[in-house]
């Protein structure tokens, strides 16, 4: 029972991650109707970023201070990517969204290149303190500590996306841009400022989840492809969740980190089964697809 307990805590921190990746996936296409496959892209920068800081910083600040710049550093990254995205790429496309689709897979393309000739395919590690490599005991089982670090950065997004669309002012306006583009713009409100928010927002999201994904299950690694791999699970969550769902994103990244671990723990250590887990995943996808093909929760934020 301990082993179920502790694969299960896994899985529920493995989801938390994949949350942060497609929250930003979600938000964008549910409020800009884009899908950005930059997406990937915007995670491998927030983390490298994070590295450049936290490794050219003075080591004397201690690890764990050094640790908390990285994370604010890779969300401040992947947001910047993001931003300058849209302004630059996305914003002359709208409306083309078979332009839209190529010119970001083209820029993912391309900056992995920059990075792969600039720093090479060997990963880099990323500073962290001793404690975020150590597990916590509760209750008899030996929980590592950056599963709790994931859990709880998971939620916080998902609490403060919720609050920003329904509560906020410029939330409010996003929403109703979206309904209605033209006549919010005819009442003097900037709705294109508000949708380079979006994009900024997604940007964020996708930085930390590309630094805490090298940190929780990467071994403190980072390399140029990995937003990449990240961006196929995060889509696969958008699509079972439901396009443009955040809450449908949350329960879907939560079932398919279940999935995911409970496969690779119970079937992978069979003969010709190491990749069961991510089988597993599309399998639930092909289900998803199958029985409600529109997602779990539609396509309403």
């Amino acid at each position: 029972m301990n082993v179920f307990l502790a694969l299960t805590f896994s899985g529920v921190a493995l989801g938390a991650i994949y949350f942060l990746a497609a929250s930003g996936l979600s938000l964008i296409y549910g409020l800009m109707d884009i899908l950005n496959f930059a997406h990937g892209l915007f995670m491998t920068l927030g983390a490298y970023v994070a590295w450049d800081v936290a490794t050219h910083l003075p080591a004397s600040w201690g690890a764990p201070l050094l640790f908390v710049i990285a994370l604010v550093a890779s969300v401040l990254g992947g947001a910047l990517a993001a931003g300058l995205t849209e302004v630059v790429i996305i914003r002359p496309l709208y409306g083309r969204p078979i332009g839209q689709i190529l010119v970001t897979i083209g820029l993912d393309l391309a900056v992995v290149g920059l990075l792969l000739g600039g720093f090479g395919s060997n990963s880099l590690s990323v500073p962290v303190p001793l404690w975020l490599i150590e597990a916590s005991h509760v209750g008899g089982l030996s929980l590592p500590n950056s599963d709790f670090v994931a859990l709880i950065a998971g939620v916080v997004v998902l609490v403060s996306l919720e609050l920003f669309l329904r509560r906020t002012r410029y939330g409010i306006t996003i929403r109703a841009g979206v309904e209605n583009r033209d006549m919010v713009s005819a009442l003097g409100i900037n709705v294109g400022r508000a949708f380079t928010l979006v994009f900024v927002i997604g940007g964020a999201m996708a930085g930390l989840a590309g630094l805490l994904y090298a940190v929780v299950f990467s071994g403190d690694l980072i390399s140029p492809t990995q937003g990449d791999s990240l961006l196929i699970f995060a889509f696969i969550v958008v699509v079972i969740g439901g396009l443009g769902s955040i809450r449908g994103s949350a329960v879907a990244a939560l079932v398919v980190g279940l999935v995911q671990d409970y496969a690779n723990f119970y079937l992978g250590s069979h003969p010709g089964m190491a990749e069961i887990g991510n089988l597993s995943v599309v399998l639930l996808l092909a289900l998803v697809l199958e029985w409600r093909p529109r997602g779990l929760f539609g396509s309403t934020l």
